[in-house]
């Protein structure tokens, strides 16, 4: 088998973060809405599942045809080697989506994709009845403008899902989230780091994480660590390979504060079952009272919206708290995910610069208020 077509699936507004990832790691990468493609071995689905902060999934391009028609549907589908992948026994529920297509009907195009695999496994392991109950297969076809997406998702519950947390407080941010907040800000791990609502401590976690050169899939499972096409030994490799990579031989200055007691708990606890306990400092504190310690450090927040508080004059306290606080602090830099076209305002002056992202389905902006950068040593 020649090179692997992937896909790693990225979050509208990221995918620029998750292709500079991609070429961090040393690969080629091409740019798409939702998506970066890039070419590897079966080494690279493990590798990218392990490392990978930003992106939501790595994905196995099968094949990419016109598809006007449910026939041209099943014929395209059935084309494809899937003998390849699938083994006699394996498990493989169909997805599927579909935008600008004429296929509107989801339901009917997962059945027409499942078929035809069925009639193409039938060609070559000469049955009529597949068990499926081995290994996990989940297949996907994405209709866009009349063109067939088909892939497989080697990842299994999204890349978010880390392992480490247990809980969380009202409308969490995600890791993968939290992990571009910080990549697109300014800090390293030798600046301090404060996050003055820091809810379930997933800003700050990730930002250890980045900073000890952790990789965020280590504690965690996939589905394609059971297919047989992609041997033991890669898994153990990569991983292995990950583990030498950690360098936690310097100390870290986070530190997160909340309101809500409650939410400190779950932080601490999020904080130690990766491993980080006593790493982070958490504290049950008011935004409004806090005076962050230290030089050139870097405030990073998720404030709280829609679920997370009761109204918007709240909201308005609250930013209007962050930039009267940020006058007492001339050598840090500031940033903030916020929906509210308002922000600029509350907080007192315009941000340097300006990201739209969507925290969910939220449209929201990342304002990022920029101090001085440390003197160089």
């Amino acid at each position: 088998m020649g090179k692997l077509q992937l896909i790693a699936t990225a979050p509208m507004g990221l995918e620029a973060v998750v292709a500079r990832e991609l070429n961090e790691l040393g690969y080629e990468t091409t740019v798409e809405n939702g998506r970066v493609l890039f070419s590897g071995d079966y080494i690279d689905i493990c590798r990218c599942n392990l490392w990978l902060r930003t992106s939501d999934r790595v994905l196995v391009k099968m094949g990419q045809f016109p598809a006007k028609t449910f026939d041209e549907l099943f014929e395209g589908v059935k084309a494809i080697n899937w003998e390849d992948w699938i083994p006699e026994n394996g498990e493989f529920p169909v997805e599927g989506r579909s935008h600008k297509s004429q296929l509107t009907s989801v339901p009917a195009c997962q059945g027409i994709v499942k078929k035809a695999i069925v009639e193409k496994l039938k060609l070559s392991y000469h049955t009529e009845w597949f068990p499926e109950n081995g290994p996990r297969y989940v297949v996907e076809v994405i209709l866009l403008n009349d063109i067939a997406l088909i892939t497989l998702d080697t990842t299994g519950p999204a890349l978010h899902k880390r392992g480490y947390r247990r809980q969380a407080t009202e409308a969490p941010l995600k890791e993968t989230m939290a992990a571009a907040l910080i990549q697109l800000s300014r800090w390293n791990g030798h600046r301090p780091l404060y996050d003055p609502c820091c809810g379930s401590g997933t800003i700050l976690i990730e930002a250890a994480m980045i900073a000890w050169n952790i990789a965020p899939g280590l504690r965690r499972s996939f589905p394609s660590e059971h297919w047989p096409e992609i041997p033991q030994r890669l898994w153990e490799e990569a991983r292995e390979e990950a583990f030498d990579a950690v360098r936690d031989d310097y100390p870290l200055q986070l530190t997160g504060t909340d309101i809500d007691p409650v939410a400190i708990e779950i932080a601490e606890a999020a904080a130690k079952s990766a491993g980080l306990s006593g790493e982070i400092t958490f504290k049950h504190m008011a935004a409004a009272k806090a005076r962050p310690e230290g030089e050139y450090g870097c405030i990073i927040t998720n404030p709280p919206y829609g679920e997370r508080i009761s109204n918007d004059k709240e909201v308005e306290k609250l930013t209007r708290q962050f930039g009267e606080m940020m006058l007492y602090l001339p050598t840090w830099s500031f940033f903030a995910i916020s929906p509210y076209k308002e922000f600029e305002q509350y907080y007192g002056r315009k941000a340097d610069k300006r990201r739209k992202l969507y925290n969910g389905r939220i449209e929201c902006q990342y304002y990022q208020y920029l101090g001085p950068l440390p003197p160089r040593n």
